[in-house]
């Protein structure tokens, strides 16, 4: 059997840290509430989630499990209602995370900091709705009122979305490193350097 393959304990470890992380997403996104908070929060999310993150890519070294793992949340937020933008956004961003990923065979510190720094970015779909896809977008946002929609509206632009993207992709790499520092001894147990 190839030990490269995923195999049902993996499949079953995917799942326990999507629920995890998704739990995360969700607590952290509370601060979205105040609608200027909503676009430092893909930055905030990318610290946060770090150590969960890449404490899964210790314990999960095989190709496809960090494709697997991103896939999960944005194919929820799909199925609660958000627009294709999420899904469609975040496949791009997952297999770029995992060709990173897999150039660093795994298990090598810097590639999974990158390939995590990319990860993070995926959350700025939830607001590429705003931009490429309006209508379902309000739709969605209206049940938190119509102020907050058109502050929503003022906020999240071109640039804006480049800087939150940056932030995110910053995020991860702080989230990466804090990760690293707080799961020192999993890394190493896992060969990661």
């Amino acid at each position: 059997m190839d030990k490269n393959k995923l195999k049902v304990k993996d499949l079953v470890t995917i799942g326990v840290f999507a629920v995890i992380y998704f739990v995360l997403m969700f607590g952290i996104g509370m601060m979205g509430m105040i609608p200027i908070l909503f676009l430092v929060y893909p930055t905030v999310l990318g610290i946060v989630a770090g150590t969960v993150v890449m404490l899964f890519m210790a314990k999960v070294q095989k190709p496809w499990a960090l494709f697997i793992f991103g896939m999960i949340s944005p194919l929820v937020m799909f199925a609660a209602g958000h627009s294709y933008v999420v899904p469609l956004l975040s496949l791009i961003v997952m297999i770029i995370a995992e060709l990173i990923r897999k150039a660093g065979a795994y298990n090598s510190f810097k590639y999974n900091m990158f390939s995590y720094a990319i990860f993070s970015t995926w959350i700025c779909s939830s607001m590429m709705q705003m931009l490429l896809a309006k209508e379902v977008y309000i739709k969605h946002a209206m049940m938190m009122g119509k102020d907050y929609v058109d502050v929503l509206e003022r906020l999240i632009t071109y640039p804006n979305m480049a800087l939150v993207a940056l932030g995110a992709f910053l995020g991860g790499i702080i989230g990466a490193y804090l990760g690293k520092a707080l799961l020192k001894k999993h890394f190493e147990k896992a060969g990661i350097v």
